[in-house]
């Protein structure tokens, strides 16, 4: 069932009893059911957990103002910070744009985030496939860009040769999307303090393994788990080997 939290600013779900040691972050244009599985085995080991739907997917609204993550961030930081004051900093488990949230919670709130488990999290860029436009897309962004065309034949252009993510998005959360893609989380990754465990698809297309090598390389102490025979979405694909790292991690933090 569905809860609000947040003073109904984020809607989401709670599993197992007792405080919630754990918050699950979902990827772009996914939603708090990617965690179901996760979070069923989580319950069955004692541990309870908080599954959110970020805002502007599943039934949280969009946000107001358009930022990438780390303005989800600030968004989530007071939910967060509510967790840890009434027991202890929970351990966020973020996939893709939730991993990106989840990254720059850490590096924003240090005292309310107790660990990070991130699989296929595009959070350097450099380590990225870079997007190729099409030389049609090209053709028409440089004409309308000298004012040959105008912004809604462009904007035409865009949902046609865009990503399947942009052709979806519209409002906000487009504005949110191109945020988002401009970003990148060196710094974010040099300033986070707590551990850090990376669990990846070896044949995740979306997010390489070469992203999460490089991530590795910026947090002292982080481990990587590769998981072969799994894609990009690892809460859907390997929930059980997911929900084991998660547990490890809680493990370790005692």
């Amino acid at each position: 069932m569905l809860q609000a939290f947040l003073d109904g600013a984020v809607f989401g779900t709670s599993s197992g009893t007792g405080p919630p040691r754990v918050v699950l972050l979902h990827g772009w244009r996914r939603s708090h059911e990617d965690f179901a599985r996760v979070a069923a085995s989580l319950a069955e080991s004692g541990v309870a957990a908080v599954s959110i739907d970020l805002p502007g997917f599943g039934a949280t609204p969009a946000p107001t103002v358009p930022g990438g993550a780390r303005a989800y961030a600030v968004q989530l930081a007071p939910l967060v910070e509510e967790l840890a004051a009434s027991s202890e900093p929970p351990l966020l488990v973020g996939h893709s744009f939730g991993g990106r949230v989840a990254v720059c919670l850490a590096a924003q709130r240090p005292g309310a985030v107790g660990g990070l488990v991130l699989s296929g999290v595009p959070l350097v860029r450099a380590e990225m496939p870079a997007p190729r436009p099409s030389r049609r897309y090209q053709a028409i962004r440089l004409a309308a860009r000298a004012g040959l065309l105008p912004a809604s034949r462009l904007e035409a252009a865009r949902r046609r040769y865009g990503s399947a993510d942009y052709r979806a998005a519209t409002g906000v959360v487009r504005d949110v999307l191109v945020a988002t893609v401009a970003e990148s989380y060196e710094a974010e990754l040099a300033a986070v303090r707590c551990p850090v465990a990376l669990v990846w698809g070896a044949q995740d297309t979306t997010a390489p393994l070469n992203v999460a090598r490089a991530a590795q390389a910026l947090v002292p102490g982080a481990r990587l788990e590769v998981l072969d025979g799994v894609g990009h979405l690892v809460p859907t694909e390997a929930p059980e080997r997911l929900a084991e790292a998660i547990k490890s991690e809680l493990r370790g933090a005692r």
